[in-house]
C-alpha cells in the first residue's frame, strides 16, 4: 500500500489541474481499487460477465471526468471510489432488468433462451434501494455499509474514510445490517 500522504498529495496536485499527477497516482491506487473491486466481485454469482478489473476501469473512466472534485485525502478518494462502485453495479442491475422486460432484446423462444435467473442482480437493485431509504434516516450508517458492501473496505479502512473509531464502525455495521434485513425482507 501506498503512502497516504503521496497519495493525498497527488491527489490534491490532480484537483489543482495538473495532469502529470494524475499519471503519476494511477499506479499507486489501482492495485488498491482491483483489490476493492475483488472483494466485491467474489460475491457475484458464477458466470457473472463483469470482472473486477473492468470495474475498475469503469471508475478510473468516470473519475478522470470528474471535474468538479477537491480532493481531501486518500480516504476521501477511495470512499467516492466505493461510490462509484456501487453506482455502476446498480445501473449495470437495472440496465440487465430493463433488458429482460423487452428492451432492446432479441426474442428467443423459451427453448432458447439461456438460464437468465438474474436474482443476483434483483438483490443489487434492492440493496441499493434499502441503502438509500437507510441514507434518509442515517447517512452514516448507510455509507459504512456502502464502503464495506460495495467497496470492500475493511473495518479500519471504513473508520480512517469516515474519520470514526472502528468500534463505531462495527456498531453501525450491525445496526444498519439488521435494519437492512429487516427491510428487504418487507
Amino acid at each position: 500500500m501506498e503512502s497516504s500522504d503521496d497519495i493525498t498529495h497527488l491527489l490534491k496536485a490532480w484537483s489543482g489541474g495538473d495532469q502529470e499527477a494524475l499519471q503519476e497516482l494511477t499506479p499507486k491506487v489501482y492495485l488498491e481499487l482491483r483489490q476493492m473491486a475483488a472483494k466485491y466481485m467474489r460475491k457475484e454469482r458464477a458466470g457473472n460477465t463483469l470482472q473486477a478489473t473492468v470495474l475498475v476501469h469503469e471508475v478510473f473512466l468516470r473519475l478522470v471526468h470528474v471535474d468538479s472534485v477537491t480532493w481531501q485525502d486518500r480516504a476521501h478518494f477511495f470512499a467516492v471510489s466505493a461510490t462509484m462502485m456501487r453506482r455502476i453495479l446498480v445501473d449495470r442491475a437495472h440496465a440487465k432488468g430493463t433488458a429482460k422486460r423487452g428492451g432492446q432484446a432479441l426474442r428467443l423462444t423459451l427453448d432458447e433462451a439461456p438460464d437468465v435467473g438474474g436474482s443476483r442482480d434483483r438483490e443489487i437493485v434492492a440493496i441499493d434501494e434499502a441503502l438509500t431509504a437507510l441514507a434518509q434516516v442515517d447517512s452514516r450508517k448507510a455509507k459504512v455499509v456502502e464502503l464495506r458492501f460495495f467497496g470492500g473496505l475493511s473495518v479500519e479502512e471504513s473508520a480512517e474514510v469516515l474519520k470514526i473509531s472502528p468500534q463505531t464502525v462495527m456498531r453501525d455495521w450491525r445496526t444498519a445490517r439488521a435494519w437492512l434485513m429487516a427491510e428487504l425482507t418487507r
